[in-house]
């Protein structure tokens, strides 16, 4: 099943169980794949292309929280929180840091990379092979170190 497919059947779900927050995310995600679908006729979305809009919307649920959060206000957070949740269960299983440290370390010595100058090499090459599962701020951080290491 298609992960459009798989979402409107999880809005019925929502729909019959009358879960508002969950409702919420999954109207929001099937809102971003039209949107991406008409966009100068782009047709039927690539499984790639709907991963990034789902890591986006992701992304940009835990950023509004993180905002709700420094200015105090958690009763906004939560439901950001909690919709950054239902949106992650479409996305595969995230990797540790330990994990995407051994491929950042890999690639460097495939590319044999030197140093800050060829980061962003490193980041091209780490973040196609982990798309999906590690979100960038965490691969940036991880290639810096071993790059300035």
């Amino acid at each position: 099943m298609s992960v459009q497919k798989e979402i409107t059947e999880k809005i019925k779900e929502a729909m019959k169980a009358k879960d508002t927050v969950a409702l919420t995310a999954l109207r929001a995600l099937k809102s971003a794949f039209l949107l991406a679908k008409t966009e100068a006729g782009a047709g039927e979305l690539t499984s790639d292309q709907e991963l990034k809009i789902i890591q986006k919307q992701v992304k940009q649920r835990k950023d509004s929280a993180q905002v709700y959060v420094e200015q105090n206000r958690q009763d906004l957070a939560d439901p950001e929180i909690a919709e950054a949740k239902i949106l992650e269960q479409f996305l595969p299983e995230a990797l540790s840091e330990e994990e995407i440290a051994k491929l950042v370390i890999d690639v460097i010595g495939e590319i044999k990379a030197e140093g800050m100058k060829d980061m962003g090499k490193v980041m091209g090459i780490v973040s196609k092979k982990l798309a999906g599962q590690a979100d960038g701020k965490t691969i940036s951080s991880i290639v810096k170190e071993k790059l300035s290491s």
